[in-house]
């Protein structure tokens, strides 16, 4: 994907991915590689990854020239995509993302964030005390920012926007109309990385976090930037207090989210949903357009459209009432 906010290093020589991350025992023709994107973005003169089954439709169709992935899923690539074999994909994923975008991986506070009072913002924009505006922030007419609120560098944020106190946004792109009330914090990194005795392997997080037109999302949330995809909130979709969006979740338009609720990573819901609270959806799941969601419910597997579900594991609402009379 294009990125709009980190600096991306290459192109690289895919030998020198290659044993950079270890994986000396593969050698191709030498070829820069542009960039790492994932399977469905991906273009030619990139490299990609593939690790489940699940997404062998999005295999055989991509369009990068390398792919890592394992024996056992390297055939459902296409003649164009050459398999780069590995034990930890993920894993190795990470490490040439790390190469490309090696500043994705810290989120330090901003350190170029000034009183909004020097800035130009200060012209246009009705704001509380105490806001902080960093480097790479554009903002449109009629907004207005709340107290010991944070806009930290790489934001844009559209006209009619409302942002609550103590709110932190960074590495986000915000539509029209957006209300973003008290305590959220939005962009920041998602929870990426890869466990090991003596230390834990960052993912970078080079996504950003997408809110459409005419959204409003609930005090204390909280919304991570994407890995390789981005965190998409669709249009008109309206989020309760205390939800955790994870990276690479995607929610569709017209949505109702109640408090509490939680996604798990690269979950896709559609449009016209709605979600009692303290539901919990896992991750790389599905969810259809006009789904509706019990609260305390687990979601554990894909929902198809136009179904009612509710419990751990949800199952369909009428099958629940039978089963808990």
């Amino acid at each position: 994907m294009d990125n709009p906010f980190f600096k991306n290093t290459g192109p690289h020589d895919i030998n020198y991915l290659l044993k950079t991350i270890g994986l000396k025992n593969q050698k191709f023709s030498s070829e820069r590689i542009k960039n790492i994107s994932d399977l469905s973005s991906s273009q030619t003169g990139e490299i990609s990854f593939f690790h489940k089954k699940k997404y062998n439709n999005l295999a055989k169709i991509t369009k990068a020239s390398y792919c890592l992935t394992t024996e056992n899923l390297k055939s459902f690539l296409p003649a164009t995509c050459k398999a780069i074999i590995s034990n930890n994909v993920l894993l190795n994923t990470a490490q040439i993302t790390k190469i490309f975008y090696p500043d994705s991986v810290s989120d330090d506070f901003d350190n170029t964030a000034v009183d909004i009072d020097t800035t130009e913002h200060k012209l246009k924009v009705k704001y509380g005390k105490n806001v902080l505006i960093g480097q790479n922030v554009k903002i449109g007419t009629n907004c207005k920012i709340g107290h010991n609120s944070i806009i930290e560098k790489n934001v844009f944020i559209g006209n009619n926007c409302i942002i609550g106190s103590n709110v932190i946004i960074r590495n986000s792109l915000i539509q029209n109309n957006v209300h973003i009330l008290d305590g959220c914090v939005i962009g920041k990194k998602g929870f990426g990385f890869f466990p090991d005795k003596n230390s834990n392997f960052r993912y970078p997080q080079i996504g950003v976090v997408i809110i459409e037109d005419d959204v409003e999302i609930g005090c204390g949330s909280t919304i991570d930037r994407g890995s390789l995809s981005n965190t998409v909130i669709g249009r008109n979709t309206y989020l309760d207090n205390q939800i955790h969006i994870a990276h690479n979740v995607k929610i569709g338009e017209n949505c109702i989210i109640a408090g509490q609720v939680g996604f798990a990573g690269s979950s896709t819901l559609g449009n016209n949903v709605m979600i009692g609270g303290q539901a919990g959806v896992s991750g790389h799941l599905k969810i259809g357009n006009n789904v509706q969601i019990g609260g305390g419910s687990g979601v554990i597997k894909d929902i198809p459209d136009n179904t009612k579900v509710m419990g751990y594991p949800a199952k369909d609402l009428k099958n629940f009432i039978r089963d808990n009379k």
